[in-house]
């Protein structure tokens, strides 16, 4: 049985790989709030303490509001700590799979779907990290697997999420012609298994669609029967990402839409 060092154990991805993988691996997570404040030492000392098969590194600080105020605490987070966890795997033979974000792609000019391959230059701090955070791992381990995650949602959550998001909506929503994908968490982790077993480098990951967020907002207040109102905002820009590369492997999730059906039939909402 493949032993996995989670880091995240308690957060949003991570409490869900947790739960849906129980009894197939071996799941080590870190001690809560360990991460926050460990040292490159101690974090080298603890995987070679487990000497895992895999570490999964679900751990960040992902809010772009926060991490524009907060520079250094969100460069520690999402660059150094993954770089960290790179060198160690690195030293103990163990294969990093590690989130990046679809925020790499924020200032894109380009239309219609953005492969792997693209030059970027993200337009907020966290997308920025994100990227730096992608080069250094590679150039340390080049096995690592860094996934370019979409906007996640599920209906249990500790936070909110897109879908959370609509549904508990008091005012009329503003979507403009932004165009992204969102995934279904639980296809996240069936996936996961796929994803340990990749070639290392960098896959976009997640669902994707040629609708903008206001044509599936649209469509999924429809759906659902809700009495909530959205409207047209002005805002535009294109994070949809070809997930072509990861598809090839194996890794596949249902289309936005089919994504958001699929959740809402799993809890009774439909």
């Amino acid at each position: 049985m493949k032993k996995i060092l989670v880091t995240g154990a308690g957060g949003f991805v991570g409490s869900r790989v947790m739960q849906q993988w129980a009894g197939h691996y071996e799941l080590c997570p870190f001690p809560k709030g360990f991460l926050a404040t460990a040292g490159e030492d101690a974090v080298r000392q603890a995987v070679l303490q487990q000497c895992p098969d895999v570490i999964l590194h679900t751990a960040a600080i992902s809010d772009t509001g926060y991490c524009a105020d907060h520079p250094e605490q969100a460069y520690r987070a999402n660059v150094e700590l993954p770089v960290w966890f790179a060198r160690a795997a690195a030293e103990t033979g163990a294969k990093l799979v590690a989130f990046s974000s679809d925020q790499v792609y924020a200032g894109v000019e380009q239309s219609g779907p953005l492969p792997e391959t693209i030059p970027l230059q993200p337009a907020n701090v966290y997308g920025q990290g994100k990227l730096e955070m992608e080069q250094r791992v590679l150039d340390r381990q080049p096995d690592s697997v860094l996934l370019r995650a979409e906007w996640m949602y599920d209906y249990i959550s500790p936070r909110g999420n897109y879908l959370l998001n609509v549904l508990n909506a008091e005012e009329t929503l503003t979507f403009g012609k932004q165009y992204r994908g969102i995934t279904y968490l639980r296809e996240v982790c069936e996936n996961m298994e796929r994803v340990i077993k990749l070639p290392g480098g960098v896959y976009n990951f997640g669902s994707e669609t040629t609708q903008s967020m206001y044509e599936i907002t649209k469509e999924f207040l429809r759906i659902t029967g809700s009495r909530q109102q959205v409207q047209e905002g002005s805002a535009v820009h294109n994070l949809w990402m070809d997930c072509g590369k990861a598809a090839e492997h194996g890794v596949v999730f249902s289309g936005v839409m089919d994504g958001l059906k699929r959740c809402l039939g799993d809890y009774g909402l439909i």
